[in-house]
């Protein structure tokens, strides 16, 4: 089982990004009748969504929220020795991103950058491979950027996702503290790995023009092979059966109780998925902070999205609050981190 305690290390800071415009989910009458319309939103919990300009991206996004962030911590760029970049719609196939976003940051040669490609579950995957280099003696910084803009690959006319997913960029930054520890719990079913793709666009399916025709998916919505396709129901039924259990073992593994944690920040996929987890771990509900009413399902940015707009005035400790992702793979990840003296930004819009 895929455990991970990494000592002597913190989130110094985290930022947040998302696009001014603003588009309500009442308007989609075009792909359900008005009753539907008003009954699907109340079940999914997503009144609108941010979506980001046609030439604005996801690595536009995460770069605000770099910027922002190194220049309120007074941070030296060439100090960045790890820069990390975790999406699913990145700039280009080839290059990677992240030595994009090292160029325009402004960040010395000497620092390593990689892409990380996760869906829901990524946030959690990458806080713990950042954490770890923070293990090498040699690494002090590690700047984690997390962003996706899911817009540009969701057709329109989609019924089962034109209704979910918003943009917006993150960043995160880690560095060495005493006495300051992560905990993370990392798990893969890769047998699923066909509940939520894009099947055409890469080498296994090149594009092709008959993978542009649009065509009627079995849910009656409307697509093409170069867009994001996902079965809900085995989606669902994936999240129903693994993550409060991988919550309940990662808090017996290093020796929490439930009362011990402060708050439960979930991706922020579904309400009626994320009330099921509330009720069956029997967690107080004012405890779980959503901001998915707001901004939608924002794939693997949303936890750290969650944490910039809703728990930056929260005023008590916030020593021990527990994130949970999961998604396409499939994959989940579920960690316990230290946010007492974490600076969090106000959101910024572009």
């Amino acid at each position: 089982m895929a455990f991970f305690h990494i000592p002597n290390v913190c989130i110094k800071g985290i930022a947040a990004c998302v696009p001014k415009n603003k588009v309500a989910n009442d308007s989609l009458t075009h792909i359900f009748p008005k009753e539907e319309l008003e009954k699907v939103i109340n079940s999914v919990g997503i009144k609108e969504k941010r979506i980001a300009d046609a030439n604005v991206t996801a690595s536009d996004l995460c770069f605000q929220a770099a910027e922002k962030l190194l220049n309120n911590l007074k941070i030296e760029r060439e100090s960045i020795d790890v820069l990390i970049f975790m999406s699913q719609t990145g700039d280009y196939i080839i290059p990677a991103t992240a030595p994009i976003l090292q160029h325009r940051l402004g960040l010395s040669e000497e620092c390593a950058c990689f892409d990380i490609g996760l869906a829901c579950s990524g946030y959690v995957y990458a806080l713990t491979t950042a954490f770890t280099y923070l293990n090498l003696p040699e690494v002090k910084k590690v700047l984690l950027l997390d962003g996706e803009t899911f817009s540009k690959i969701v057709n329109p006319s989609d019924k089962t996702n034109a209704l979910l997913y918003g943009d917006a960029g993150t960043a995160t930054l880690l560095e060495k503290k005493e006495g300051s520890n992560f905990y993370s719990l990392l798990k893969t079913d890769g047998s699923g790995w066909n509940a939520v793709y894009i099947k055409a666009g890469a080498c296994r399916n090149p594009a092709t023009p008959e993978s542009f025709q649009v065509y009627e998916r079995e849910d009656g919505s409307l697509g093409n092979e170069n867009q994001v396709y996902m079965n809900g129901l085995d989606v669902f039924n994936f999240t129903m059966r693994v993550v409060p259990k991988s919550i309940k073992e990662i808090i017996e593994k290093f020796n929490f109780e439930l009362k011990d944690i402060d708050k439960i920040v979930f991706h922020q996929a579904n309400k009626f998925m994320t009330d099921f987890f509330i009720k069956k771990l029997k967690y107080p509900k004012e405890k779980v902070p959503y901001c998915l009413d707001r901004f939608g399902n924002t794939s693997s940015a949303s936890i750290p999205l969650t944490i910039v707009s809703e728990l930056k005035n929260w005023q008590e400790e916030r020593k021990n609050i527990l994130i949970s992702g999961f998604g396409g793979g499939l994959s989940w990840g579920t960690a316990i981190i230290d946010l007492k003296d974490t600076y969090i930004l106000d959101l910024i819009e572009m």
